[in-house]
């Protein structure tokens, strides 16, 4: 039996399946911290200040107002998969505008329907934003580059399972049905990619246990 909030969702595609966009408006606002979090952890970081969350996400709206009637082309698909696409499309769109003419090896090739994989120099630099500061410029520069070199060797999936629940802090189901695999295989991945992350960090200056501790 449906929950109460899927039935909720329910009753707002059937009112923007009939032309009512206020029903779009309702949609993107249940799901706008989850989309949130993907673009702060997806946004290549070196266009802060150039380019905000909110940035992308109202123009990925406007985007979603024009395509409504692609979705109900294939209505099957899961609403919040096809608004994460949606949104990676913005983001991809904006990484080319911003860094024409540069290799951008997290967007060169989608995991699932979520749109463009997680960019391991994305999730570096989240992890140094979230996790320590360290007070010199140098310092900092050269704890990210270890940190990226060190998730680039990560399995692709893995390190997408790892970007959606660790990162974007989706359910396993949600992440599993994200990326066309069984909840079982998600969830096992997942544990694997905590699992080097913890090793990854270990072996970083500042993130690993403090000496004699």
């Amino acid at each position: 039996m449906p929950s109460e909030a899927e039935s909720e969702i329910v009753g707002l595609l059937a009112r923007l399946r009939a032309g009512d966009q206020t029903a779009l408006a309702e949609l993107f606002a249940r799901h706008r911290d989850q989309l949130r979090r993907m673009v702060e952890l997806r946004l290549d970081h070196r266009l802060a200040g150039r380019v905000s969350a909110s940035d992308v996400l109202q123009e990925s709206y406007i985007e979603a107002l024009k395509r409504v009637e692609h979705y109900f082309a294939k209505p099957d698909q899961p609403f919040f998969g096809w608004l994460r696409l949606i949104v990676g499309q913005r983001l991809a769109d904006v990484h080319r505008e911003h860094r024409a003419g540069k290799r951008d090896a997290g967007l060169e090739v989608g995991l699932g329907q979520g749109g463009p994989g997680a960019d391991s120099a994305c999730m570096a630099a989240c992890l140094i934003g979230g996790l320590t500061s360290p007070s010199h410029a140098a310092q900092r520069n050269e704890t990210l580059t270890l940190l990226e070199d060190a998730l680039s060797q990560m399995d692709p999936l893995d390190r997408e399972v790892l970007a959606l629940r660790h990162f974007e802090e989706l359910s396993n189901s949600d992440t599993a049905a994200l990326l066309g695999i069984q909840p079982a295989a998600a969830s096992k991945r997942y544990v694997r990619a905590l699992a080097r992350l913890k090793q990854i960090l270990e072996q970083i200056p500042g993130f690993g246990p403090a000496e004699g501790g």
